[in-house]
């Protein structure tokens, strides 16, 4: 089993920080998710100070970028981190994508299986030489000429990972991508229920056996070494699951479970938060103790491990943890070593 480190916020000497702490401590992979900063340029610091882990995003906003420039910079991070970088890919939720970045939005799951395709025509047109001429429904690419083409990439090109919630998305994974990211606000029932079906199904209709493609299934943990950390700890994830029930896009796990009215309850408190941010208190308080245990894992730091193993045991070959920064070092600490003896 693979034990990632994923790093969601703080500046970008942190990032790099993070990735030498991760290294060092002997976790397989480190991920930088597009926050605050291009996770581009967090990966590009982190390569000069590390040698072995891999470097990826998780995720990098496809829609807010073409597959041309996304294919460049994730070409160009290859040779920067020396073969050890993963494309992680994302679609955002529509507000972010047309309001944030100014970038259409329509049919994401058929977009996203052209525009993945695309970004491989793009590196194959590179790397033979051949002309490029990929045409599809919502991205065209019929021009390269040699001046602006990098060439072979000396490592191959990077794999795709793309990441999703709903059963469409997930299909396009296994469909078209080299591993498939699940979300962490999920359930062991969404899971098995709606997950993985949707990813045989996609490995099915492209005619895929699944062999060689990384399944990284990650989850909200509370946790802590002291009591007044665990607390902590719980009131952070439980407002972590307020926030991501609040998104229409996630509420199919809610309803899976017979939650819709939670659902739309704290939709409509996050629309209150807007105006009065004292609502994002309320939006943790509405998440009682059994939606929080059924989404996250709530455990002391020695049952962490065993408590993902029971979750993703035989499911997983990677499983992210949050970075180990400051006392999370020894935090993760034990569920580092107990997944990584797992085969």
């Amino acid at each position: 089993m693979k034990v990632d480190a994923t790093v969601v916020t703080g500046g970008l000497g942190d990032f790099a920080d993070d990735a030498v702490t991760a290294e060092k401590a002997g976790y397989d992979a480190v991920w930088a998710s597009e926050t605050q900063h291009d996770p581009a340029v967090m990966i590009t610091l982190a390569a000069t100070r590390t040698e072995a882990v891999t470097l990826g995003t998780a995720i990098t906003v496809a829609f807010a970028r073409t597959p041309m420039t996304t294919a460049m910079t994730a070409n160009d991070l290859h040779l920067v981190t020396g073969g050890r970088y993963a494309l992680g890919l994302g679609t955002q939720i529509k507000p972010h994508v047309t309001k944030r970045f100014s970038m259409p939005w329509s049919e994401p799951a058929r977009r996203m299986h052209e525009y993945i395709r695309a970004v491989r025509a793009i590196w194959d047109a590179w790397a033979t030489g051949e002309r490029l001429d990929f045409r599809g429904d919502f991205y065209t690419h019929t021009l390269m000429t040699p001046f602006f083409s990098p060439g072979p990439n000396a490592f191959g090109n990077p794999p795709i990972h793309l990441a999703g919630v709903g059963p469409r998305m997930t299909a396009v994974a296994g469909e078209v991508a080299d591993g498939f990211m699940a979300h962490a606000f999920s359930t062991e029932r969404y899971l098995h229920e709606v997950t993985l079906p949707a990813l045989h199904q996609g490995f099915e209709t492209a005619g895929r056996d699944g062999s060689g493609f990384e399944f990284s299934a990650t989850a909200l943990i509370a946790t802590g070494n002291t009591e007044e950390e665990f607390e902590e700890s719980i009131r952070d994830v439980r407002r972590q699951v307020a926030f991501y029930g609040s998104t229409p896009a996630y509420h199919p796990v809610l309803e899976l479970h017979g939650w819709g009215d939670l659902a739309r309850e704290l939709n409509t408190l996050s629309k209150r938060a807007a105006r009065d941010p004292a609502q994002w208190e309320a939006m943790g308080e509405a998440v009682d103790d059994e939606v929080l245990h059924t989404i996250a894992i709530v455990a002391e730091p020695d049952e962490v491990g065993p408590a993902l193993e029971r979750r993703f045991g035989g499911v997983a070959q990677r499983i992210p943890l949050y970075a180990p920064r400051g006392s999370q070092t020894d935090r993760w600490g034990p569920a580092l070593a107990h997944l990584q003896a797992l085969p």
